[in-house]
């Protein structure tokens, strides 16, 4: 592991996000709440905040870091048949929060999957990403599509 001990605390914060796509008829049925297993949803949400919390038992090297926050969003996509899942992290410490977003939005992602696979095994994960972090020596970094879009939309 990377010695921290000599950086400052500083507030830090990351978000990440995953898709997963399905059938439209297995989307419908998360959308309706009318799973046999439940809110899928509300059980991903957890999930995805649960691993955030045990990302360094589960990612060699990685810190346990005492997060102060962490959120999980999911939002249906009914015209791409996809679930967004949208993860942020926070904490004011030595050492970024990165991985503990993208862990979260994976296994969130990863529990949409298991909660379905018995409705429709084709689902596909993808385009897990770090969107943004802020905090620390190197600052505030967008994806540049994140960037972009914030620019023309007039914000900074």
């Amino acid at each position: 592991m990377v010695d921290v001990g000599k950086k400052d605390d500083t507030e830090r914060q990351a978000t990440a996000e995953a898709f997963i796509s399905m059938t439209p008829e297995t989307l419908q049925l998360i959308m309706e709440g009318g799973h046999k297993k439940g809110d899928v949803f509300a059980v991903a949400r957890i999930a995805g905040i649960q691993a955030a919390k045990k990302c360094s038992d589960l990612i060699p090297l990685c810190h346990p870091l005492m997060l102060t926050s962490v959120k999980v969003e999911l939002q249906a996509l009914p015209d791409d048949n996809q679930v967004r899942v949208e993860s942020t992290c926070k904490l004011r410490g030595q050492t970024g929060v990165e991985m503990e977003a993208l862990t979260a939005a994976s296994v969130a992602a990863l529990t949409l999957y298991d909660m379905c696979k018995a409705v429709d095994k084709g689902m596909v994960i993808h385009n897990l990403r770090l969107l943004d972090k802020q905090g620390g020596k190197s600052g505030h970094w967008q994806a540049d599509d994140v960037r972009a879009a914030k620019n023309e939309g007039g914000q900074s």
